[in-house]
């Protein structure tokens, strides 16, 4: 069966976007074997680090020739500026991450064309239009995602909440009260852990949601605006008003590690705003409720019962680099994505759900992912526009950051609005 998602929602960050940083198998061209090919790729999603260095590694097994180094930074550190920063300093990077349309911009003469790989061939309708110029393909697709509230099935169970009827923000708000109503039965601390601390998890995934119908849910649309305008402002504020005034505190202290696997895998919270993304370390802090947990819509007028699905990022590889390290790279990722080895990784050990063809997505095998993919089948979805936002960055630099000043009582909602809107004007000037 083939998943399809129309480039108007897939479109993507999310990886934006995610937790933590950290290296595995680190090494340097300079004192590689001289008759090995080293590839160094520099990625953003913490979440299935280690399940990628296994892959890796099996992939090196199959290819002596062949030496692969990977650092990954996502979540707590921000990739964007760290890969900025990277490339300033020289580092070794054969393939890295783009998120939008403004890293095609920015990293235009870093980029080589992967209209020749097996795996663009494969990518499945939409997923390409941002990193397409001309004929050129710029990126491949890493994998597609969606956000909305993850819940813990058992907990709603016993106090007695039917998760199917949670459509509008009236039924999500009268849930949120009946479990914080019964707290001390449940044997939770609070409904929600809402990571304050991340600005991503509020400028670019909650705002996005907010956002997305001004753009007609287009990255493009998003990309080329000269201006926004909250016209959803209210809704979103009382979306974050519901989860600071029911989360853990303080939520500004709160961070993507603490919410994911502090409190919601430890079932010390009900729910929590993340995407498919988190079902590893879930899965890892606790098996048997990993397989009890699912999605929850983000209460939007006019698009009830929907979230957010894109592609979370892509991979680009070096035009800098060598020949060699410039084919090896090529090789690795149309290996990883179109051989029976690397699509059985993708599906079973990433837990990924495949920007490609080719896949038996009957294999899709996690609970959120399952969502995701059921979701998008029903045509439930919201645009992924955050891509799209204006870069240094607007949703981590401004919208962010503004949110958590409002959370703090710092700004009033008005002087959120304004100012992001300001903001966002003069970067597009």
């Amino acid at each position: 069966m083939k998943f399809y998602v129309k480039a108007a929602s897939a479109l993507a960050l999310s990886g934006l976007l995610l937790a933590g940083c950290g290296s595995a198998d680190e090494g340097s061209k300079d004192t590689a074997s001289k008759d090995k090919v080293t590839i160094d790729i520099f990625q953003n999603k913490v979440e299935f680090k280690t399940q990628f260095e296994e892959l890796v590694a099996q992939y090196q097994e199959e290819n002596p020739d062949i030496k692969i180094n990977v650092k990954t930074v996502g979540g707590g550190t921000d990739y964007a500026p760290v890969l900025k920063s990277s490339f300033s300093s020289g580092e070794n990077i054969d393939i890295f991450n783009l998120v939008g349309p403004q890293d095609v911009i920015d990293y235009k003469d870093y980029l080589t064309d992967l209209s020749d790989t097996a795996a663009a061939e494969a990518a499945l309708d939409g997923t390409l239009a941002t990193v397409q110029e001309g004929e050129e393909i710029l990126g491949l697709p890493v994998n597609q995602e969606g956000y909305g509230l993850v819940y813990n099935k058992a907990i709603f169970e016993k106090a007695g909440i039917d998760p199917s009827t949670i459509l509008s923000y009236e039924d999500l708000e009268k849930a949120v009260k009946t479990l914080d109503s019964k707290k001390d039965e449940l044997e939770i601390e609070a409904v929600f852990a809402l990571p304050g601390k991340e600005a991503w998890v509020l400028g670019d995934h909650l705002a996005n949601a907010f956002l997305a119908d001004e753009f007609n849910h287009s990255v493009t649309e998003s990309f080329n605006a000269d201006t926004v305008k909250f016209e959803k402002g209210q809704e979103m504020k009382r979306f974050l008003d519901l989860q600071n005034d029911y989360s853990i505190q303080p939520v500004l202290s709160l961070d993507y590690s603490q919410q994911v696997e502090e409190y919601f895998s430890l079932g010390r919270v009900a729910m929590i705003q993340q995407g498919n993304w988190v079902y590893a370390s879930v899965e890892q802090m606790d098996p048997e409720l990993a397989e009890n947990i699912g999605i929850l819509p983000i209460p939007v007028e006019g698009y009830e019962g929907s979230i957010p699905v894109g592609v979370s990022s892509y991979w680009a590889v070096n035009a800098k680099s060598d020949d060699a390290e410039v084919q090896a790279a090529k090789d690795f990722l149309d290996w990883m994505y179109t051989s029976d080895t690397g699509k059985e990784a993708v599906l079973t050990q990433f837990k990924f759900i495949p920007a490609y063809d080719g896949y038996d997505t009957d294999k899709i095998s996690d609970p959120l992912s399952q969502d995701v993919y059921r979701y998008a089948s029903e045509g439930k979805t919201i645009g992924w526009i955050f891509a799209g936002y204006p870069s240094n960055p607007w949703g981590t630099g401004v919208a962010g950051p503004n949110m958590q000043q409002y959370i703090d009582g710092k700004m009033t909602w008005d002087e959120v609005e304004a100012d992001s809107i300001k903001q966002w004007e003069e970067k597009r000037k």
